[in-house]
């Protein structure tokens, strides 16, 4: 049987084919405008959300109350809340390399010419390496842990983290409707006592806080944040603890994201312990990405003070007991310190000044006069340093108070007790204080912090019912009280102090049992500011501790506190009257730092950190020193010694210096111009300039790039050369004035980018452009299993292999470390760092010691993660290296 196609009329199938034509033209013409309207839905139904939750009046008033808490969050909180003195704090950028593989589209002269140290930010901060704030960071969608010693600023960046995110501020980098829990690692009482119920501790700390209204519904309210995923958890104090309790943190904070997998955390570390927990199968969870918050630079210290001198004017200037000052003077004599003071004591110092009760010009001056400013009356010293030297050895920095009083209880007895035997405490900082009466209203806002006068103080301790020692140092601020009666010093640094000057009288051995912590680096750091401990630092430094160098790097920070003499002591009756006893430790370390700085074989961030302590040392040998070393043979020796001069602003290193902008290697004429930039003076800036207008094409652009460290000659020059006629030195400004970062730099910029009449420098300028208005490169983001990695698929079909889901793939990516093309090798490290394994740990080493020098750099990175993590590392030497 034949088929036969249906008879249809040809008009009606042309009416058809038209009719479906026009259908679905129309059709498409308006499906972008349904798509519109249900994007306008979605958006409406989410504002209609976000409008309810701001009608939510718990949610209203928690926020306040936690922008309260942060703001109160500084040292200075007696005198002005956080914002009226915030410098606004920020990360280093580490190379871009080292953020999960990611690479930048240029690359700028500090990440290139200075080494990427997150233990030791000064010398980024002498440079104006580049740095992002914490909310950026946070835009990439990991949890972060804030790196960095004692009075860096962490607590401050988590307050102002907090703030930003409880008045819903867009800069905070997270959505509106997030909402902050900003807590005391002291405060959760761990480790768990209940572990299915992992919010407990944080409901009941903030009950203890929330208005009697709030209270029925503050639970349910908590639950809900963190069911829904608008919780970010900041956790603070991690960086107090010794290695055990960090343990119970990090797993606690690991249960806490498997049951909330949405709720991003911040948290702080030094640079020795981060937090990290070891998994049944080997796994090394490393969720946090360790970022390093930088130093301040001479700009942030010079707005600071002007911020300070404004603040006290307005504040305590007026008071009868305030002793007349002037804020040019002081803050000019505080500014003119070379070695980069911390935060912490900055703020100190020009408290000190200001007060007029400054010791003097060491940063432990300012240090020393904070502690007796918040001593209570006839509380001696002895019992401060008693009670630190016990938390020390006892490793608790939150102690139980009845503990601490079985401690000192010689010390909560009447006056008239005896010492504990075998303690002879140091001179008491209680001595020679003046009483000022009559203080007004004002100065009881700024409170007993501020006082100079111990008078009034005692007046109010009299009406109370005798309290203890530890009551009235937590009265007056050198306590802070916690959940469960728990108590800590207001801040480790007082803590390391004075255990540090407690220890002088006491054998070191059972301190030097310990495991890393910062506790113990503290005292040992405040030791060598009040003793000589030559006995000590031999003990420690005697033979190298490879791959990292952590005992001569750890006694290294002691030079920066220690002087280079001390008086005699009464017990040394060989001394004349009067005569010093030298420091001898002194000269081995630093001699043993120069050693370290010119091993080739090591990586740089290691011979980096030799460097930085050389540097913040402020040892008159140091000057030349690097004189010597700008004439050696290696070039990487040459470019450390050139960062080196500039950062002690070595007057007589500019000679030397110019005639290495003439150097074959790229990195050591990089080197040469942050450098003499850093020194500042006219013959060196106008040996910079030189390179910009004569150099080749290469080296006008370092220059460029170094003159946009120097904010009055060096950015001058560059305003100047975007409209000298000649190619070379426009194109090489366009990367100088992208380092600036100032509108009048954008502005600049944009017209370059414009009106140029040269192509390459309108193309230069748009680049730096892009560059200043995308994403940075540097963002980490969370680590997808190995199975679901692009790069890692790619490069095992390359080798004709499969990826197995749920498996590590340990052999592809020690492949791809061994054989894999550049990126692929960096790549890898981000998985391998979770499973340290002999194995692993091989591959890094045979990498850092064999590879070339990107690779060696970034290895030793996720080395330092490594053993900070708790993973102990073994010498090189039994894999045949090192």
């Amino acid at each position: 049987m034949q088929f036969r196609f249906p008879d249809i009329d040809r008009i009606s199938f042309w009416i058809g084919v038209l009719s479906a034509t026009v259908f679905w033209w129309i059709f498409a013409a308006i499906r972008p405008l349904f798509a519109q309207a249900l994007q306008n839905l979605k958006v409406k139904r989410k504002e209609k959300k976000e409008k309810s939750r701001r009608a939510n009046p718990i949610e209203e008033r928690y926020r306040q109350m936690i922008l309260q808490q942060a703001q109160g969050l500084h040292l200075a909180a007696a005198l002005c809340s956080l914002d009226e003195i915030l410098i606004p704090p920020a990360l280093l950028i580490p190379p871009a390399r080292l953020a999960s593989g990611a690479s930048a589209s240029t690359e700028d002269i500090l990440h290139l010419a200075v080494p990427y140290l997150p233990g030791w930010p000064e010398l980024a901060a002498i440079y104006h390496a580049p740095t992002m704030p914490l909310s950026q960071a946070l835009s990439g969608g990991s949890d972060l842990v804030l790196v960095g010693h004692p009075g860096c600023g962490k607590t401050v960046a988590l307050a102002q983290l907090a703030s930003q995110v409880a008045r819903r501020e867009p800069s905070s980098g997270l959505p509106v409707d997030c909402l902050p829990f900003l807590l005391h690692v002291a405060d959760l009482d761990l480790p768990l006592k209940n572990p299915v119920a992992l919010l407990n501790p944080i409901i009941e700390m903030l009950e203890e806080r929330a208005s009697l209204i709030d209270l029925p519904r503050l639970a349910n309210f908590i639950r809900q944040a963190f069911r829904e995923g608008r919780a970010l958890l900041l956790l603070d104090g991690l960086d107090e603890l010794p290695p055990e309790e960090i343990k119970a943190a990090a797993d606690y904070l690991n249960q806490l994201k498997q049951a909330y997998p949405a709720t991003r955390l911040v948290t702080t570390a030094c640079p020795e312990c981060l937090p990290s927990r070891c998994c049944a199968d080997g796994l090394l969870d490393l969720n946090f990405i360790p970022f390093s918050v930088a130093a301040w630079n001479s700009n942030q210290r010079a707005e600071f003070l002007d911020k300070w001198s404004e603040l006290w004017s307005r504040y305590v200037a007026g008071e009868g007991w305030a002793q007349p000052v002037e804020p040019l003077l002081l803050n000019s004599w505080l500014n003119a310190d070379k070695v980069s003071l911390t935060p912490l004591e900055l703020t100190l110092q020009a408290w000190a000044a200001y007060a007029g009760d400054v010791r003097g010009p060491r940063p432990l001056d300012g240090i020393q006069a904070h502690i007796r400013r918040l001593t209570p009356a006839d509380t001696p010293a002895a019992a401060l340093e008693l009670l630190a030297l016990q938390i020390n050895l006892a490793q608790k920095p939150v102690f139980d108070p009845r503990q601490a009083r079985e401690w000192i209880k010689s010390y909560d007895a009447p006056l008239g007790y005896d010492a504990p035997l075998g303690y002879e405490p140091a001179e008491s900082d209680t001595s020679d204080e003046s009483s000022e009466p009559g203080k007004s209203r004002q100065a009881r806002r700024v409170g007993a912090a501020l006082s100079l006068s111990k008078g009034a103080a005692h007046k109010q301790e009299k009406a109370a019912s005798k309290p203890g020692v530890l009551e009235k140092m937590a009265a007056s601020g050198m306590l802070s009280q916690h959940r469960k009666d728990q108590m800590r010093f207001t801040h480790p640094l007082f803590a390391g102090f004075l255990g540090g000057k407690a220890l002088v009288n006491y054998r070191t051995e059972m301190i030097l049992e310990q495991p890393n912590w910062s506790g113990k680096q503290l005292a040992l750091l405040y030791l060598a500011a009040h003793r000589d401990v030559t006995a000590l630092a031999e003990c420690l430094t005697a033979t190298p501790e490879r791959p990292l160098e952590g005992k001569l790097l750890a006694v290294a920070r002691w030079l920066r506190q220690s002087p280079s003499q001390f008086p005699s002591r009464k017990d040394t009756p060989a001394l004349a009257a009067g005569a010093s006893v030298g420091t001898m430790w002194r000269g081995q370390v630093m001699a043993k730092l120069a050693g370290l700085l010119q091993e080739n074989d090591l990586p740089l961030a290691l011979r980096g950190q030799a460097l930085a302590a050389l540097v913040q040392s402020q040892d008159p040998g140091t000057a030349a020193l690097f004189r010597q070393l700008l004439k050696a043979a290696a070039p990487e020796v040459i470019q450390l010694a050139a960062l080196g001069s500039g950062a002690i602003q070595d007057n007589k290193a500019v000679e030397d210096l110019a005639d290495l902008l003439n150097d074959p290697s790229p990195n050591v004429q990089r080197a040469a111009c942050l450098g003499l930039t850093a020194i500042g003076t006219t013959p060196a800036i106008d040996c910079v300039g030189s390179a910009l207008l004569h150099g080749n094409e290469n080296l006008r652009r370092y220059a460029a790039e170094a003159l946009a460290n120097h904010p009055q000659d060096g950015q001058a020059m560059l305003k100047e050369g975007a409209t000298v006629n000649d190619l070379l030195v426009r194109h090489a400004v366009v990367y100088g004035l992208g380092r600036v970062g100032q509108p009048w730099t954008d502005e600049l910029l944009a017209i370059m980018q414009v009106e140029d009449k040269e192509w390459i420098v309108r193309a230069s300028a748009t680049e730096v452009l892009e560059n200043r208005q995308l994403a940075r490169a540097y963002l980490p983001s969370p680590l997808p299993p190995p199975s679901e990695s692009p790069w890692l698929i790619a490069f095992a079909g390359k080798q004709g292999m499969g990826i197995s889901p749920g498996k590590p793939a340990t052999d592809l990516l020690l492949m791809a470390l061994k054989n894999g093309r550049e990126e692929e090798q960096i790549s890898s490290l981000a998985y391998l760092r979770q499973r340290p394994n002999e194995e692993v740990l091989s591959a890094l080493y045979q990498g850092m010691y064999g590879g070339d020098a990107t690779l060696r750099e970034a290895i030793f990175h996720v080395l330092w993660e490594l053993e900070a993590s708790g993973v102990p590392l073994p010498d090189p030497r039994q894999f045949g290296v090192g």
